[in-house]
């Protein structure tokens, strides 16, 4: 099982931003409270033992058991959440949407990244518990975003009218996708063990969301994985105070506002603007935008309006009916939990960068962030064809133009490289720019643009020479693009194309077990793996 690994940055598929952070840059330490190590978490335990109260880990416990009282929960899981009452125990938490099959294949990297933390802060700190923990997006309203997932090449839509929060939505229309991707799973022990965790996950639960608990809860329950979906009255309650804030003094606009500028200054992308009102009104099939005028409160595209009075009053007794959005949703989650530690992919770091200043605001310690891990899983087949075609994996990262044009370069019996010739034209242009000193102006300018002429012109020449070596090699340019495109499909990274079962339809439940042992959450470098 041998493994290489690549740094973020050299993989050129991860921004600015999130590469100084793992970089721990000077310009980009104001935008969090501590770095993930062993040591820094020390601290972060502290912190949180201080702040987390009782009375909240008995809310979350009881909810949890509410929650999981329709899934066969694993000794590990049952262990998890009952340690919860314990003021010795933390939780690391992780986040996805509830896409359908889990979507990309990162959603595994995500859960593992929290479980294997979760061990490494047990060994360095055993007077602790530490309990991995899988917030499922039951409240996102983007149907389009988790509908479907890629399975060999091909797309597997769920199609159907949606509206509200998706984990709400019944699993009506999920027979056609099992039959579609059944057919093409073929046969074996593997294929089997898909179909009939499919089948039992959105053919045998009503909504997505008991579909979503029940799949990640076979794969990842024997380990003690602990799944929370935060669209709960009774948690809902403990975030009251916040949601009043918001609804009264616009909290998290006035504090994350000023944040994101500092970051636009510095010259990295802001990934999400706050709202006035960072909240949305859930109901049956709505989940729509609060907005304050004048001192009444309006649901957004509806005839729904409150005045302050009865907005908060609404807020009392149904606070299940307020959901935080993107800028919201990190607090929430650290309302509820005794959390030390966020795990997320960049997209999702770079809008939490946003908002410490918005948690001390409102007096809640912020969590440590880490970049999930991320991976590249390759066969021993593949690893041949690299050997054979003399390609080493960092190749594969480049963008199709750059790695095809390197390759032939490197293989081709002609001197694709001009460098030379240019190099002698502006050695010549250098004698002529000392004669037109001597002279007008006029001169002059008739020799610089002589000289880009035929730099351009040479230019020209090596662009054509290249193109007639792809031709000349295309047989090898072909083989090198079919080994890029089976690791790195529709031109991105694998993770973020492939299905899960695409590997497990090869490795099995082997393909969980093997992330387990290799994948190291806090070594900050992009994973190659063969298996």
């Amino acid at each position: 099982m041998p493994t290489d690994c690549i740094s973020f940055r050299e993989t050129g598929y991860f921004s600015s931003l999130i590469c100084d952070y793992l970089e721990q840059k000077e310009e980009i330490q104001p935008f969090y409270h501590r770095f993930p190590s062993l040591e820094n978490l020390k601290e972060q335990i502290e912190e949180k033992r201080a702040s987390f109260s009782g009375e909240n880990r008995k809310v979350l416990v009881e909810a949890l058991n509410k929650q999981y009282r329709k899934t066969e929960i694993s000794e590990a899981t049952e262990a998890n959440i009952s340690a919860l009452n314990d003021q010795n125990t933390f939780t690391v938490t992780t986040g996805h949407q509830l896409n359908l099959f889990t979507g990309p294949l990162y959603f595994l990297y995500k859960i593992v990244s929290a479980i294997n933390l979760s061990r490494k802060l047990k060994e360095a700190y055993p007077e602790n518990n530490f309990v991995p923990v899988y917030w499922m997006a039951t409240e996102d309203h983007d149907f389009d975003e988790i509908s479907f997932f890629n399975f060999k090449g091909k797309k597997f839509q769920w199609s159907r009218s949606s509206g509200g929060a998706v984990g709400e939505l019944s699993n009506e229309g999920l027979e056609e996708v099992f039959d579609l991707f059944s057919k093409q799973l073929g046969g074996g022990r593997n294929a089997e063990e898909l179909r009939e965790l499919f089948k039992a996950a959105y053919l045998e639960h009503d909504n997505l969301t008991e579909a979503t608990r029940f799949l990640a809860n076979s794969l990842f329950g024997e380990y003690g994985l602990v799944i929370v979906d935060g669209n709960d009255s009774a948690l809902k309650r403990l975030f009251i105070p916040y949601v009043q804030k918001e609804l009264e003094h616009q909290t998290s606009f006035s504090s994350i506002e000023p944040l994101a500028k500092e970051l636009s200054a510095k010259g990295y992308k802001v990934q999400v603007n706050p709202r006035e009102i960072n909240l949305f009104y859930l109901s049956e099939r709505l989940r729509e935008r609060i907005v304050e005028q004048n001192g009444q409160y309006g649901v957004n595209d509806t005839d729904i309006s409150f005045s302050k009075e009865e907005i908060l009053k609404e807020l009392d007794e149904h606070p299940e009916r307020f959901s935080p959005n993107v800028m919201m949703r990190p607090l929430y989650q650290e309302v509820i939990l005794p959390n030390l530690c966020y795990i997320g992919g960049g997209g999702e770091l770079a809008y939490w960068l946003e908002l410490k200043d918005y948690f001390k605001t409102v007096n809640v310690p912020f969590p440590t962030l880490l970049l999930r891990n991320s991976v590249l899983v390759a066969t021993s087949k593949q690893k041949e064809k690299l050997e054979k075609l003399d390609l080493s994996y960092k190749n594969l990262f480049l963008k199709r133009d750059t790695f095809i044009n390197r390759k032939v370069r490197e293989i081709s019996n002609i001197d694709i490289d001009f460098s030379p010739q240019k190099k002698h034209l502006e050695e010549q242009f250098a004698a002529l720019y000392d004669l037109a000193e001597q002279t007008d102006k006029s001169f002059f300018g008739a020799v610089k643009a002589q000289e880009i002429k035929q730099l351009k012109g040479i230019n020209n020449l090596e662009k054509r020479l290249l193109k007639a070596q792809k031709r000349k090699l295309s047989d090898h340019v072909s083989r090198i693009t079919e080994i890029q495109d089976s690791l790195f499909p529709g031109q991105s990274l694998q993770e973020r194309n492939l299905n899960f079962s695409e590997l497990y339809l090869e490795h099995g439940k082997e393909l969980i077990s093997v992330l387990l042992d290799t994948l190291d959450p806090l070594k900050g470098e992009f994973l190659i793996l063969e298996i």
